[in-house]
């Protein structure tokens, strides 16, 4: 049975309370190898790792779950203690004033680190509607969550995912090209921005963002077959009216606006 990611972060937290720490690194490193880890996976890894005594390992996932969520004060303060354990006092000192310069920005209303706490709660909320077949309510949950935390863009990645799942090509390819625009080098959400394009019709956008990702990750497999798929495409576009059709002939692809559909669980 293939297992979300959400229910083994869901587990590996499970493993944490009851002090298990093992058992929660086991599992939060099984959502790590499916390359859909988000912040708060590799946030509790690094306080696992660090619990057991592998600083090095805790400050690897703590940096990579600032890299997603630069505004994660809880990570920002763990990090700090690790560097402190880790006898580095001048990074840990900025790391202390990184999160107390963050925790003071009010968003909503709210204090930061309330809001990140509540954008968390409604992301989590949402991965609970998603696997109970409730789409459109775990998306009304995620453009919650990134109303509290903007910047969150592990968040609105799967925000973008959900929104192409549910055939709003358009809404989706926003939410690719707001990280894009932040984050140009996270090329997991360049690939899904081509997806996007395609499915909303703009087959020239996409080919234009997937060969920018074929340049700079040659070895994904997945980039190849989206440009095979439209090299196929435009191959099948070229055939002369009346010339009928091959039973191999690929369909053309979505050109509606906001009804292209993709299942991506």
């Amino acid at each position: 049975m293939d297992v979300s990611p959400e229910h083994l972060v869901a587990q590996a937290r499970e493993r944490f309370q009851l002090q298990d720490y093992y058992g929660a690194i086991h599992l939060l490193e099984e959502v790590i190898a499916t390359g859909r880890a988000f912040a708060d996976a590799h946030h509790l890894l690094g306080l696992s790792y660090s619990l057991v005594g592998q600083q090095d390992s805790a400050l690897a996932q703590l940096d990579r779950a600032l890299a997603l969520n630069p505004y994660y004060v809880e990570a920002l303060v763990h990090r700090a203690l690790v560097l402190n354990e880790l006898g580095r006092e001048a990074e840990a000192d900025a790391a202390f004033r990184r999160a107390a310069q963050i925790g003071g920005v009010p968003r909503q209303g709210f204090p930061a680190h309330v809001a990140a706490k509540l954008a968390n709660h409604h992301a989590r909320l949402g991965d609970a509607y998603l696997e109970s077949g409730g789409l459109a309510t775990a998306i009304d949950q995620y453009q919650a969550a990134l109303a509290l935390g903007p910047a969150f863009h592990d968040l609105r990645y799967k925000l973008g995912r959900m929104l192409l799942e549910a055939g709003r090509a358009l809404d989706a390819r926003e939410q690719f090209e707001i990280i894009v625009r932040a984050r140009p080098n996270y090329l997991d959400a360049a690939a899904m921005l081509g997806l996007a394009c395609y499915l909303a019709g703009d087959g020239l956008a996409a080919k234009a963002v997937w060969e920018d990702c074929r340049e700079r990750r040659p070895e994904d497999p997945r980039v190849e077959a989206y440009l095979a798929m439209l090299a196929r495409n435009d191959s099948a576009a070229q055939v002369p009216a009346g010339a009928g059709s091959s039973p191999d002939t690929d369909p053309p692809p979505a050109r509606s606006g906001d009804g292209g559909r993709a299942t991506l669980r």
